[in-house]
């Protein structure tokens, strides 16, 4: 039988007085509560309760079990309204990781609007290009470039991470401006060292029209915001994410190159592990989360 189940009814039988007003208190018979106390005497291998035909007392045993039960009782029942507290709002610390650049410029300010509104929330926030264990790792949620194939994972759509061409406005008026993919080989190109296929880039034009272009530079570094800052001093036309040139390419600083050519969007989704009660918090983030960077259709995987 149930432990917690016997304890219950034990203190019931203690405070009630009786076999019999416990089990009606309980709904189930005297017979089922006389049960639940002979599990626990047989358990312990002592006696609980001196029984007469007239009245019960605790023996000194029963009367130790008794005061830890209602201290066992009291702290499951504080547990279980926590809980369920924890269920209705939003409350509580909530773990998240992210790649680099899309965490920086574009969850981050996200997060920030989400703490307003949720007030009883606190955010840790990794930013790490790693592909870990993070559910192993202690975090609820998850943002990831590439596809997925964890089936223990939910995986939710976000909109696509695009990468995009661009260049200082200097260097392209010294150098000029590329009008076809086929132009970049007469260029110096900015690429991340430790891509796979750093020296050919694949863009994707109008009409689907694909094209591998071989490219070379004189500088490779493993950190895209380094790239854009020597894209930014006019070392060359920068392949890097969107999120990551945007504010320049708004205020000027770098223009687009090939506009119309890039290379292939990839999928990124929102990662958590299944779970049937998730709390109030993490539904939260993940409703807020997906009304901010939802996918508006579903991406293919490369």
């Amino acid at each position: 039988m149930d432990t917690l189940a016997n304890m219950a009814m034990f203190v019931r039988v203690v405070e009630s007085g009786s076999f019999a007003a416990a089990a009606e208190a309980s709904g189930v018979s005297a017979t089922m509560a006389g049960k639940h106390i002979r599990a626990i005497e047989q358990r312990l291998g002592a006696r609980l309760l001196h029984r007469t035909t007239r009245r019960q007392q605790l023996t000194e045993v029963g009367r130790l079990y008794y005061e830890r039960c209602k201290l066992v009782l009291a702290d499951v029942e504080l547990a279980e309204r926590s809980a369920l507290e924890l269920q209705a709002a939003p409350r509580g610390r909530l773990r998240i990781t992210a790649p680099m650049s899309f965490g920086s410029r574009r969850l981050t300010p996200a997060i920030t609007d989400y703490l307003q509104r949720f007030p009883d929330v606190s955010v840790e926030l990794s930013l790490d290009n790693r592909v870990l264990d993070f559910v192993d790792e202690g975090y609820e949620l998850a943002i990831r470039i590439g596809a997925i194939s964890d089936p223990q994972l939910v995986a939710r759509p976000l909109q696509p991470y695009r990468m995009l061409l661009a260049a200082s406005p200097a260097y392209l008026g010294r150098r000029g401006t590329p009008v076809h993919p086929r132009d970049l080989s007469a260029h110096v190109c900015l690429g991340l060292s430790n891509w796979r296929r750093r020296d050919q880039w694949r863009l994707v034009g109008p009409g689907d029209e694909s094209c591998d272009v071989p490219v070379h530079g004189r500088l490779a570094v493993d950190h895209g915001d380094a790239l854009r800052i020597a894209a930014l001093h006019d070392a060359g036309i920068v392949l890097q994410p969107e999120v990551l040139l945007a504010d320049d390419l708004a205020e000027g600083r770098l223009l687009t190159v090939l506009p119309g050519w890039e290379p292939p969007a990839t999928p990124m989704h929102l990662l958590y592990a299944q779970d049937r009660r998730p709390t109030a918090k993490l539904r939260s983030m993940i409703d807020f989360l997906l009304e901010r960077f939802g996918a508006k259709e579903p991406v293919a995987s490369l």
